[in-house]
């Protein structure tokens, strides 16, 4: 899937390619950690997470992490694009960009943004290490979702990344978007605040 849009880093900016000299080699990687809530509300701030540790004896070229189903596709006509999103992305993985000038940041992407929409990078890691791809999102759309990813080692294809089994490293998510947060409530044997179950994500 990465391969077949190599292409497209190759036009984009003034940078230098973002699969330039990436050998034809496999990486043994291991997911050491990944967590996303399974059960989330409407304009709550979530953060998933994903750790990738590098169990080969060289460095790789460019790990990175490729994420479905942080949208859905509307069938509403007349839409000038129908892609919609489930999660908004608050913040991506990676250092966040500098700014050149004064201004309000917005959604920053964080700088493992990649040339692909669903694709971040966070550059090479060398044998050993374990690098982590952080997402602050906010769900905006109630149901039950599932979300899968990916791990690659490189953005051209060449470099792969497989678990010690031999197998794609791959993995998902099942999330229940609730349509309000949980009520809040006193505990009357410990006199804290504590949350209520979560509403149904099919209730109103």
């Amino acid at each position: 899937m990465l391969g077949a849009c190599a292409a497209l880093v190759s036009g984009c900016g003034g940078g230098a390619r973002q699969d330039s000299g990436e050998p034809s080699k496999t990486f043994t990687v291991a997911v050491v950690h990944a967590s996303f809530p399974a059960k989330q509300s409407i304009v709550r701030p979530a953060t998933m997470t994903i750790a990738v540790h590098n169990s080969s004896g060289a460095t790789m070229p460019n790990v990175a992490v490729t994420v479905d189903s942080f949208s859905y596709t509307s069938d509403y006509p007349n839409l000038a694009d129908n892609k919609r999103p489930i999660w908004v992305i608050e913040e991506g993985p990676g250092v966040k960009p500098q700014e050149l000038v004064q201004s309000q940041t917005v959604s920053p992407a964080g700088g493992g943004q990649t040339a692909y929409v669903n694709t971040w990078a966070l550059g090479s890691l060398a044998a050993g290490q374990t690098r982590t791809f952080v997402w602050h999102v906010t769900p905006v759309k109630p149901g039950t979702y599932t979300v899968h990813y990916t791990i690659a080692a490189g953005l051209a294809g060449h470099s792969r990344a497989r678990l010690a089994s031999g197998a794609i490293p791959r993995g998902q998510f099942t999330v229940a978007i609730a349509p309000r947060p949980p009520a809040k409530h006193v505990n009357p044997e410990t006199g804290q605040v504590e949350l209520g179950a979560y509403p149904t994500p099919d209730s109103s």
